[in-house]
C-alpha cells in the first residue's frame, strides 16, 4: 500500500516538475501541429470547461484525466458525442471501456473530424473543377486506468493521430497519463495529468511532388521530380492541475465546484472553474467559465481575439434500465467570439 501511494506521489511530483520545462508562450502560439488534439469531447466536461480534471469520471475522463475511467461503480460504461465546432465542422467521439476486477478498465477511443465535401480549385479554376476531396482526420486509442486505493486513481492513454489531405499524410503517436486524490471519500479532490506528450509529426505524400526545370539549366531543358521539403511539427502538449470538491451532499441534492489551470506549451495559460449540481440522482444542471493569461503581461482574457472561448453551461439527465444499467443525455453549449456558439450532444450507456 505505501508503495503504491510513493509512486503516484513520485508521478505527481514528476508532472508538476515538467510545467516548468512546458511553459506556456504567447511567441510559440500557432506554431504546434495536429491541433484537433485539443479539441474538447463529451458534453459533460465540455459544459465544465474542463474544470473537474479532479473529479471527471467514466468514459469522460479518458480525454480529460484518464485516472477518473475506472471511478465509476458499474461495470463499464461507453459513450458516443457529436459536436457542431465552426464553420460546419463536426467532431465525432466514441469511446467504450470495461473494468476487469484488480486489473483496471481496459478501453479504447475514437475521434474523427468531419470537415464535409472541399470543392478542388486551381489557377485555372478558381471557382473549382467540379471535383472534390474531404481531408481525413482522426486520433485512435487505448486506454487503461486502474483504481490504486480507495483514494487514489491513475489512468493512462496511448494514441495515434492519422492527418491525411488527399495524397499528403502525417502519422504520429502521444500519450496521456493522469492521476486523481480524494482526502477523503467526501473530501477534497486533487487531479494532475499530462496530455498529448509524443514524437514530432511531418507530412509527406506523392502530393508534394512537382516536376520544375532545374534552376540555371539551358532553355529546353527537361523537367525532373523535385519533392517539396516539409519541416516537423510538435504535439500541443499541455499539463493541468485541478482540485474539486463536494460542499452539499444529500438524498435530493448533490453539488460540486471544482477549478483547475492548464499549463500549454504552445497557447496562453487557462484558468477554469465550473460547477455541477445533481438534483434526485437523476438530473444535472453544469456551467463554468475559463480565462486565458498571456505569460507576457500577465493579462487575462476571454472572448476577444486572443483567446475566442468563453463561458460555457449544459443539462443532463439519468434514465434508468434497471440494476446497474443507465442511460445519460447531456448537452453542452460554449460561447465563443466568432461562428456560432459550440454544441455538443453526448449519449452515455453504463452497464
Amino acid at each position: 500500500m505505501r508503495l503504491k501511494k510513493f509512486l503516484i506521489f513520485l508521478l505527481i511530483l514528476s508532472v508538476v516538475i515538467s510545467s516548468s520545462v512546458f511553459a506556456g508562450s504567447a511567441r510559440r502560439k500557432g506554431t504546434s501541429g495536429a491541433q484537433e488534439l485539443t479539441i474538447p469531447v463529451g458534453a459533460v466536461g465540455t459544459a465544465l470547461n474542463g474544470s473537474f480534471t479532479a473529479a471527471i469520471r467514466g468514459a469522460e475522463a479518458i480525454f480529460w484525466n484518464p485516472a477518473g475511467v475506472a471511478d465509476i461503480p458499474m461495470t463499464g460504461e461507453a459513450m458516443v458525442s457529436r459536436m457542431n465546432y465552426i464553420a460546419d465542422i463536426y467532431v465525432n467521439y466514441l469511446a467504450v471501456f470495461s473494468k476487469f476486477g484488480r486489473i483496471g478498465a481496459l478501453g479504447a477511443f475514437l475521434k474523427t473530424i468531419d470537415f464535409g465535401e472541399i470543392p478542388i480549385t486551381t489557377t485555372d479554376s478558381p471557382d473549382g473543377t467540379g471535383e472534390y476531396y474531404t481531408p481525413r482526420y482522426f486520433t485512435f486509442g487505448v486506454t487503461y486506468s486502474r483504481v490504486m486505493t480507495d483514494r487514489i486513481r491513475a489512468g493512462v492513454n496511448v494514441k495515434m493521430i492519422s492527418e491525411q489531405v488527399m495524397r499528403v499524410g502525417a502519422t504520429g503517436f502521444a500519450i496521456d497519463a493522469g492521476v486523481q486524490y480524494a482526502t477523503s471519500p467526501n473530501g477534497l479532490k486533487i487531479g494532475v495529468s499530462i496530455k498529448n506528450l509524443g514524437m514530432d509529426m511531418k507530412f509527406d505524400g506523392p502530393d508534394l511532388e512537382q516536376y520544375v526545370t532545374p534552376p540555371g539549366t539551358e532553355p529546353g531543358t527537361g523537367q525532373e521530380p523535385w519533392r517539396v521539403p516539409l519541416a516537423k511539427f510538435e504535439l500541443p502538449t499541455q499539463m493541468e492541475m485541478g482540485i474539486a470538491y463536494t460542499p452539499l451532499r444529500n438524498d435530493m441534492l448533490k453539488l460540486t465546484v471544482g477549478g483547475s489551470f492548464v499549463n500549454d506549451n504552445f497557447y496562453y495559460d487557462q484558468y477554469r472553474a465550473g460547477f455541477e449540481i445533481e438534483m434526485m440522482k437523476m438530473f444535472f444542471l453544469r456551467g463554468s467559465t475559463v480565462f486565458a493569461q498571456n505569460p507576457e503581461n500577465d493579462e487575462f482574457m476571454n472572448l476577444n481575439d486572443e483567446f475566442i472561448f468563453g463561458p460555457a453551461f449544459g443539462a443532463g439527465m439519468r434514465i434508468g434500465l434497471g440494476g446497474n444499467s443507465n442511460i445519460f443525455v447531456d448537452y453542452a453549449f460554449r460561447k465563443t467570439k466568432y461562428f456560432t456558439g459550440n454544441q455538443w450532444l453526448s449519449i452515455r450507456v453504463t452497464f
